[in-house]
């Protein structure tokens, strides 16, 4: 006996050890860091985004969390539409001890901090970047929530000819982005395989402010342009669409998701803001209960309707990453890399994500959508083909 009670002793010390380390390591929240521009050029769409994926986040928590009770906590870091600080909050977010990355609008900034997350084995999941090399670029730690520029630019070129029946247009880049050169590359592509014609090609700057030059040249352009192409991000769609309106050029300007802000409307006043038509990732007007429910739990929560596509993107980021942990039963970085990678047919508000394609791109529908005297309306939705 004198032996037996040490032991059953020594026995309920480690159980309480035991129990004690279960229920601290329950207890640690499972930390995704969010990596948005939160001010400067970007913000119009990396704002909503981040309030998307701390919704997605509370949502989680208010139905227990995840792998038994642990809560998910989105760090948002602002990296202030600035390429440098992109790597800087990179290097802060591995050093908190984060699951995964999510992030950004545009490709520049994803490239300035997920090859830093893909060094560590640490997933990056980008919510809104839509370069269709971004998978080959990185590596396999490297995810994508929406579709590619290619699909993209083919949406609104396929518009651009049938609807708009444009035959010569003109194509406006902003030539400092990864993502505005991508998304003109493949527009003009789309453009000429579909019989028709490039008349001019003009360029600017992130942060330019006077677009004369390039009005001066597109009203000269001959044969006359039926269209005009603006490969740009938010601050830039608002001040191109004002000046242009302001010049007396009245045809229809055509653009991609950059376009899919508030700055295209409130910029130019809704008299100017009208003939634009953009593509970008869909959900306005999309009556699937992924889609309703994101929609009324964001205007509970901010008390306003999502601003743009991107606030659901930021939202399907944390969902998809969620769906990942519960299927690999762990939040580690391998078991958790495996997961996204092997995610088919998951049901995200802007439409089904699999990773199929040899990319690593999901094959997602895109929303056509107009802007007619201030007010947006979905137009169509174009399918790509696998």
């Amino acid at each position: 006996m004198k032996r037996i009670l040490p032991l059953l002793a020594l026995a309920l010390v480690l159980a309480l050890v035991l129990a004690m380390t279960g229920a601290a390591q329950a207890a640690d929240p499972i930390k995704i860091a969010g990596l948005y521009n939160l001010t400067g050029g970007m913000s119009s769409i990396d704002a909503p985004a981040l309030n998307g994926a701390k919704l997605a986040a509370k949502l989680i928590n208010e139905k227990g969390g995840l792998l038994g009770g642990r809560m998910v906590e989105v760090v948002g870091i602002d990296t202030k539409t600035d390429q440098q600080e992109s790597a800087t909050g990179a290097k802060k977010a591995l050093s908190m001890d984060v699951v995964a990355g999510i992030g950004y609008g545009d490709t520049t900034f994803v490239m300035a901090a997920a090859p830093l997350f893909q060094a560590k084995g640490i997933p990056f999941v980008t919510s809104g970047a839509t370069h269709p090399m971004l998978p080959k670029w990185v590596g396999n730690c490297m995810f994508m929530v929406p579709f590619g520029d290619d699909d993209q630019s083919f949406a609104i070129a396929d518009y651009t000819v049938d609807k708009l029946k444009a035959k010569n247009v003109a194509i406006w880049t902003d030539n400092s982005m990864d993502f505005t050169k991508a998304l003109s590359k493949f527009y003009k592509q789309r453009i000429e395989e579909r019989g028709g014609k490039v008349v001019l090609e003009d360029f600017f700057m992130m942060g330019d402010k006077d677009f004369s030059a390039q009005i001066a040249r597109l009203k000269n352009a001959s044969p006359k342009p039926d269209a005009v192409f603006v490969s740009a991000i938010p601050n830039e769609a608002g001040l191109t669409v004002k000046q242009i309106r302001e010049a007396g050029l009245t045809l229809p300007i055509v653009s991609g998701d950059g376009f899919d802000t508030e700055l295209v409307t409130t910029v130019p006043g809704p008299k100017l803001a009208n003939d634009v038509y953009f593509s970008t990732h869909t959900y306005r007007g999309d009556n699937r209960p992924e889609v309703t429910a994101f929609i009324a739990a964001y205007k509970k929560e901010y008390g306003k309707d999502p601003e743009n596509a991107f606030a659901a993107l930021g939202y399907d980021a944390v969902d998809l990453i969620a769906d990942a942990i519960k299927r690999a039963g762990s939040a580690d970085k391998g078991p958790l890399q495996k997961a996204l990678a092997a995610t088919k047919g998951f049901k995200a508000v802007t439409g089904e994500i699999s990773y199929t394609r040899p990319s690593g791109v999901p094959l997602k529908p895109v929303s056509v959508i107009s802007v007619k005297n201030g007010a947006y309306a979905v137009e169509e939705i174009w399918t790509p083909k696998n």
